[in-house]
């Protein structure tokens, strides 16, 4: 029984992730959604535009007004946490520590308690340099060494959440790299494709990290690269079918793709020839940068989900063809 019927709130639904899942929900018909978020001073409110929905809140009002009166806002059937801080550079810990922990703790709790729906965006940052595995199955949360800073505050909500035994209630999902639509507001966080396709216009040719492993060869490091539009398909699964599982689960593609092959299907949906520069890696990042990842998707096809992935080089051209060039918003 789909949990998607009553009221819905999306935190972070301006966002990139959370805009797209709005979209989602649109195109199934459901437009009872309040929407919170930090709009800021950064342009992410044009994500909202097109979409439709019943309400938006800023985020910290909506934060402040639970606290004082937990019924504030009514009674929501699914809760979609997807508002964080998502800079994988950032190093303001305890704004991390607020903003990505001590919130998804409080409407977690609130949630439960209110017996809504709770999915919420963990991170594959938790599984650090993949050293420990990127196994969504095992029980031992506490073996993995996130690398940043934002990758160890989706790691300590985990963790909370295993120790209140709460992940046998709501579900944590690990979005391996996605990218897509609606992302143009993420600054340095933004996907390759979408910078690639501002440093082609502008030069003709992109740049790509040197490797500083020599196991890797210059572009030829492994992400497993997810379109955004499969990785809200993923997470509505959670709330359309798969309403009575718990736990976390890896969402990716279940393939690693190299950085010269998603650069190379940049270059063909625009019909030009590749053209890559390799530059060093900021000494700053070289401790913190991941070389392979790939998610296991066997947990999540498990829960019954069997929709196909895009292929990559089909993601990337939609991508670039239909929203890159044409510069569209998702439901535009």
């Amino acid at each position: 029984m789909s949990t998607l019927d009553g009221r819905i709130l999306v935190t972070g639904g301006a966002g990139f992730i959370g805009s797209a899942l709005v979209w989602a929900l649109n195109e199934r018909g459901h437009t009872n959604i309040v929407i919170t978020d930090l709009l800021d001073c950064d342009e992410k409110w044009k994500n909202l535009v097109p979409l439709k929905f019943a309400d938006y809140v800023e985020a910290n009002s909506f934060r402040e007004q639970l606290r004082h009166s937990p019924a504030a806002f009514g009674k929501f059937s699914t809760v979609f946490h997807l508002g964080a801080c998502s800079a994988t550079t950032e190093k303001n810990a305890a704004y991390l520590i607020d903003n990505n922990y001590n919130v998804t703790k409080e409407l977690a709790a609130w949630s439960l308690e209110h017996d809504a729906r709770f999915i919420y965006a963990s991170s594959a940052a938790t599984y650090g340099d993949g050293a420990q595995g990127m196994d969504d199955t095992s029980d031992d949360l506490s073996r993995l060494r996130p690398l940043n800073m934002y990758g160890y505050s989706k790691h300590l909500f985990d963790l909370h959440a295993q120790r209140e035994g709460w992940l046998r209630r709501i579900v944590g999902v690990k979005y391996f790299n996605v990218f897509g639509p609606n992302e143009d507001h993420k600054g340095d966080m933004r996907s390759l494709v979408n910078k690639a396709y501002q440093q082609i216009l502008a030069t003709g040719r992109v740049q790509l990290f040197k490797s500083h492993k020599p196991e890797f060869k210059d572009g030829e490091q492994k992400r497993d690269f997810l379109y955004v539009q499969d990785a809200v398909e993923m997470t509505l699964h959670f709330a359309e079918q798969a309403t009575s599982a718990g736990g976390l689960y890896n969402l990716g593609s279940g393939q690693a793709n190299t950085w010269l092959t998603l650069t190379r299907a940049i270059f063909s949906a625009l019909g030009r020839e590749p053209a890559i520069d390799f530059v060093d890696m900021p000494e700053a990042l070289r401790g913190k940068y991941q070389y392979f990842t790939q998610a296991d998707t066997a947990k999540l096809r498990a829960t019954g989900y069997a929709r196909a992935m895009t292929p990559l080089a089909a993601s990337v051209r939609d991508y670039v063809q239909n929203h890159l060039v044409p510069g569209k918003k998702l439901g535009e």
